[in-house]
């Protein structure tokens, strides 16, 4: 995994330096103690599988640094202050490493990092099985079953053929974890399976579901994602 040291703490860099390469999984690819330059580079790279993220940095925090990112790659924490750690999950971060890191802590984040890579990789067709949480039970289905998400406040409703799940999760977050190859947001509110699209419109678009058409909004902003991530064949 090509990995990046986003971290103002220079004793902090060289550490995690030597650490990572020790490791024959990871491949450093850059240090910046700049979060603003760092989310730079990230805009034009697109092979950074991992950072390892200060939280209290000039200009632009570790929390304000992931929300900057469309698609934020794996993140593992690493600071010295104990109490963004809640937080943080909320953020979906991998791991949280408390100053001084230990080579020992570094590899149980690491390997957690590698599993949790390995099975981003292998959901990219959406095969990947989920469970969903339904009324008191936990329901299990295939990432590529799921036809289209919309959003409603603070919760998604993922749609099948057959049911809907509301669960309490943002568009943003949800977005992050299912595989590109497969689903596209098209609206503010609204990501859909892209093998279930029937026909795309000024500023809608048709799905199947279980049989039947339903339009769905295409924002403005989307649309040109949309046209360049599909098969067009025009004269």
């Amino acid at each position: 995994m090509n990995c990046i040291i986003v971290d103002d703490d220079k004793l902090s860099c060289k550490i995690i330096e030597g650490y990572v390469n020790k490791s024959s999984s990871l491949t450093l690819a850059g240090i910046y103690s700049d979060s603003v330059e760092a989310r730079n580079v990230l805009t034009k790279r697109h092979d950074i599988d991992l950072i390892f993220l200060d939280i209290e940095m000039p200009e632009m925090n570790g929390f304000d640094f992931i929300n900057s990112l469309d698609f934020p790659p794996n993140i593992v924490i690493v600071s010295s202050a104990e109490e963004y750690a809640l937080k943080a999950f909320d953020f979906n971060v991998v791991d949280y490493l408390l100053k001084p890191i230990t080579y020992g802590r570094f590899c149980k984040a690491i390997d957690k990092t590698v599993r949790y890579f390995s099975r981003k990789e292998a959901a990219t067709n959406g095969d990947e099985e989920i469970f969903i949480k339904k009324g008191s039970s936990l329901v299990k289905l295939k990432q590529r079953d799921i036809i289209y998400i919309e959003a409603l406040e603070n919760y998604v409703t993922l749609n099948t053929n057959d049911d809907k799940f509301t669960i309490h999760f943002t568009m943003k977050a949800i977005e992050s974890q299912l595989p590109s190859g497969v689903f596209i947001r098209v609206h503010r509110s609204f990501i859909i399976n892209k093998s279930k699209i029937q026909t795309i419109k000024e500023n809608t678009l048709d799905i199947n579901v279980g049989g039947t058409l339903k339009s769905i909004p295409v924002g403005k902003s989307f649309r040109d994602s949309l046209l360049n991530d599909i098969n067009v064949m025009a004269r």
